[in-house]
């Protein structure tokens, strides 16, 4: 039932960061249409609409990975037995986020990068 739970809200949070990236890129067409039309790659314009978010996800996990580690070490003393929390389990979460985040905007920035670039150009 957690894991139900869990891949459930990773689906909502997925959703909420494919409609920010689609947000972003139709904000962003103009500027998608005159950096292809000027030469720019498909891969240079992924990473041009991905950056902002991998920045994000890079400095939540550099707030949460503290607080978590904090919150668990104290949680952990109230008992008998305890385990140390290993650096790797806080890792392994910041990558999953990551990768989670660059397959969801990923989608959405492919997209925008493959359009015609006259369509977006047209109006000016």
């Amino acid at each position: 039932m957690a894991a139900f739970f869990a891949l459930l809200a990773i689906l909502i949070s997925s959703l909420g960061l494919f409609g920010m990236a689609s947000f972003m890129a139709e904000q962003r067409i103009k500027e998608i249409g005159v950096r292809k039309v000027l030469g720019a790659s498909v891969f240079n314009l992924w990473g041009l609409l991905s950056r902002d978010f991998v920045v994000l996800v890079i400095v939540a996990v550099l707030i949460a990975a503290p607080a978590a580690y904090t919150f668990m070490h104290s949680w952990l003393q109230n008992y008998q037995y305890r385990t140390e929390i290993p650096w790797w389990i806080f890792a392994a979460a910041g990558a999953g986020a990551l990768i989670i985040t660059l397959a969801t905007v990923s989608f959405q920035a492919i997209r925008a990068a493959l359009m015609n670039p006259t369509r977006s150009l047209r109006t000016e």
